[in-house]
């Protein structure tokens, strides 16, 4: 297997408080698919934001990840079961899962690894999901603050795997029965301090602090600050992008 990439053992707290949740549209779209809801798995689950939305549905949520910081500041459930293990191997049994999700995690992965791993542990007729948000957008003043934030201040801190994100995972191979998605989004509010601890998440940004001891984020208060106005919140959308099928 691949080099195992953890670029979130550090800053849990701060993903749990700053990065968005699912859609709706994603769990009603996955639930209509699934057949059994007796168990689920929830792989690179971070803090746990998809595992305790499938947790209101399914009898038992396994959810894993590699990152013991982030599955400290997990949300607890009584049937959710968190362990700290490998995407591509896991202590699962053979033919035990009903659904198998992925949300903002599976570029990390190797790919091969991974889906065979997937391959041995779902029953026949598992679906399975993988999904992405890419670049936020609010007003046009903060839209450009943001991109020069990411394309410029932070893009070479960014690892390989980003770009399959910026490909709206559509480069991402799928070995599986896929059937089409319908366009969602997540929209929410944002207060100033809310938007800028959620640039601090991304990875690219945890990697230039832990290269240049010191925020990206800094370099561009106050041009946030200046594009912002006078309104205490704004409204934030992040593309939706969701590879899904049966596992066969």
């Amino acid at each position: 297997m691949k080099e195992v990439i953890d670029n979130f053992s550090t800053g849990g707290a701060d993903y749990a408080l700053y990065r968005p949740d699912s859609p709706q549209e994603v769990f009603d779209f996955l639930y209509s698919h699934v057949r059994n809801f007796d168990a689920a798995w929830d792989c690179g689950t971070g803090n746990g934001q998809v595992a305790t939305k499938l947790a209101e549905r399914f009898k038992t949520v396994f959810a894993t990840d590699i990152s013991e910081d982030q599955l400290r500041h997990a949300q607890k459930k009584a049937n959710i079961i968190y362990r700290k293990e490998r995407a591509e191997q896991t202590s699962f049994a053979d033919n035990s899962l009903d659904l198998i999700t992925v949300g903002q995690a599976i570029h990390w992965f190797d790919f091969d690894a991974f889906y065979k791993e997937v391959r041995r542990v779902a029953r026949p007729g598992t679906f399975f999901a993988a999904w992405t948000y890419s670049l936020l957008r609010m007003t046009p003043a903060i839209n450009k603050v943001i991109e020069d934030l990411y394309f410029n201040i932070t893009h070479h801190y960014w690892d390989k795997q980003r770009y399959y994100v910026d490909a709206e995972y559509k480069t991402i191979p799928f070995p599986f029965e896929e059937i089409t998605v319908p366009e969602m989004w997540i929209i929410k509010s944002f207060t100033l301090p809310e938007l800028v601890g959620y640039l601090g998440t991304w990875s690219g940004a945890i990697k230039y602090r832990k290269l240049e001891q010191k925020n990206a984020t800094d370099l561009v208060l106050k041009d946030i600050e200046r594009a912002w106005g006078t309104e205490e919140k704004l409204e934030v959308i992040w593309p939706v992008y969701v590879r899904a099928g049966y596992v066969k």
